[in-house]
């Protein structure tokens, strides 16, 4: 009675330990789906790949200059916020670009450099614009991307994803899915190691 008591445990947590695995390698399929959508078309779509040094040559605060996304948006879509414009001198070449802080603000609004997050608030975006352009000030020269094939002129300060960013970003479900398929694997050898005793404990009866 304690034996098939034992046996029926076991037998769950052998169906437990198999649905844990199975759900760990979903898991890790499904975020690789999302990254694949998501992350690595922006990441291959970045043209900002070389890094290089840049120089100050000055910044602008304009004052409740007027912005939009696009081309003829709608009224929905003009605001108007401080804007921050940074001029650098490419790897000392003499060339003056535009400086933007990632490969979205370009998109977003090529008349800045820095598009803060919030803009509902004038005063506290004055603020920060101008807590930047200090920065700026004080670090005159600073690492940079460009595009090595000259499509862009201008530059970027920092890319959204990184090929540093992007092995880590591919590092969780990486672990996640080794885990599930260790746990399966397991669970699978100790159901032959179960079966092959049982079959041999007969042979000898």
């Amino acid at each position: 009675m304690l034996g098939k008591k034992l046996v029926t445990a076991q037998k769950r947590g052998e169906t437990r330990a198999l649905c844990l695995g199975l759900g760990m390698v979903a898991c890790s399929v499904m975020m690789y789906f999302f990254i694949g959508i998501t992350i690595v078309p922006s990441y291959t779509k970045s043209i900002w790949t070389k890094r290089t040094t840049c120089k100050l040559l000055k910044t602008n605060i304009k004052d409740k200059v007027q912005c939009s996304f696009n081309n003829g948006a709608s009224d929905e879509n003009i605001f108007k916020y401080p804007c921050l414009e940074v001029l650098v001198d490419l790897n000392f070449s003499g060339q003056e670009v535009m400086l933007y802080h990632t490969e979205e603000t370009q998109e977003r609004n090529p008349k800045c450099s820095y598009i803060p997050r919030n803009l509902e608030n004038y005063e506290e975006v004055k603020m920060q614009i101008e807590i930047i352009a200090e920065n700026f000030r004080k670090h005159q020269t600073f690492h940079c991307y460009y595009d090595p094939e000259g499509r862009k002129k201008s530059v970027i300060l920092k890319r959204l994803y990184p090929p540093k960013g992007l092995f880590f970003t591919f590092l969780w479900p990486s672990l996640m899915l080794t885990g599930g398929v260790l746990i399966i694997i397991m669970v699978k050898v100790s159901q032959y190691v179960s079966v092959l005793s049982a079959s041999q404990y007969k042979t000898n009866i």
